[in-house]
């Protein structure tokens, strides 16, 4: 297939890349690089399936216009936007032009020429868990910053436009993702960030009592998770989860991470109206659906992670 990837140079996106590209995929990438890197995707610039790296942004109307009418893509996978949470309460107009305007330009482009989009959202439009049971699809939303805000109103239009127009797409909402290329300085996810310092000497510091939890799904899950939305009708419509069904509280990853609880401080949180208290997936629909379940387990993830950043990693 021809696919459209945005936010290709980002964390999930290159894993996503690496997994369409190793399916045989022809792929184009637009990315600008707010977020990503070009080093993410470095090993695949001489792919044969690989046509073309945009360094371009997703608010700029004339280049979709040309890559969408130039490339005939059979499905767009829709990663890029803006993710951190703290930013999108200090500057919420960034993150509402890159996620909700940003994702209507892409929507307007796949109606034009009839391509399934796949839409990235986020677990953090969720209220927190109540049960053990985990967080499904129907339990309710609570957008606690503007970020998570911006997801809701894009997933709104990614719906309407299924029901308006019959344009095939789904919105996905993976749950916290972690794993390889993640960056493990200030704008990456607490799994990176914790091992990084732990092999640094340093102390590992926790917003808040810590006692916070996240359900925590390995990097390459989420990509077979992703990709799998793009091809199956099955999903068209739908709102699916994926996470790997166990939560762990802060203090018990910094714990798991550090083996030393003198290494872990608590800190006072930038921004605590932010937090969710509990947040455990329910993957039944995603099992029902696309046959998709996490193979990683978060000890061997860990595992895996660490080995990355010990060999070099990013900042």
């Amino acid at each position: 297939m021809n696919i459209l990837l945005t936010g290709g140079a980002g964390f999930i996106g290159r894993w996503v890349a690496k997994r369409l590209l190793d399916e045989g995929h022809h792929l184009w990438i637009i990315d600008d690089l707010s977020n990503g890197r070009e080093e993410n995707i470095e090993e695949f610039r001489e792919h044969p399936c690989l046509h073309q790296f945009i360094n371009g942004t997703i608010l700029d109307v004339a280049l979709l216009s040309h890559l969408f009418s130039e490339n005939n893509f059979e499905v767009c996978y829709h990663l890029g936007a803006s993710i951190n949470v703290q930013d999108s309460i200090d500057n919420p107009s960034t993150t509402f032009n890159n996620d909700t305007v940003g994702t209507f330009n892409i929507l307007e482009q796949c109606r034009k020429y009839r391509t399934k989009l796949v839409f990235m959202s986020t677990c953090m439009v969720y209220d927190r868990c109540s049960d053990e049971e985990g967080i499904t699809e129907l339990h309710p939303t609570k957008p606690a910053s503007p970020y998570a805000g911006a997801k809701v109103a894009a997933e709104n239009m990614v719906l309407s436009y299924y029901y308006a127009y019959d344009l095939p797409t789904v919105v996905i909402r993976p749950f916290n993702t972690y794993g390889p290329f993640q960056k493990t300085g200030g704008e990456g996810g607490v799994v990176a960030i914790f091992i990084k310092n732990q092999l640094s000497g340093k102390d590992l510091n926790i917003y808040g009592e810590g006692t916070q939890t996240r359900d925590l799904l390995y990097v390459e899950d989420c990509a077979k998770f992703v990709t799998a939305a793009g091809f199956s009708d099955t999903v068209n419509g739908e709102i699916v989860n994926a996470g790997l069904g166990r939560d762990i509280a802060i203090n018990d990853l910094a714990l798991l991470i550090a083996g030393d609880s003198t290494r872990i401080k608590h800190i006072e949180h930038i921004h605590p109206q932010s937090e969710i208290q509990k947040l455990l997936c329910n993957s039944s629909k995603a099992k029902l659906l696309l046959n998709w379940e996490p193979e990683i387990s978060l000890e061997e993830g860990i595992a895996r992670t660490t080995e990355w950043i010990k060999s070099g990693g990013l900042d």
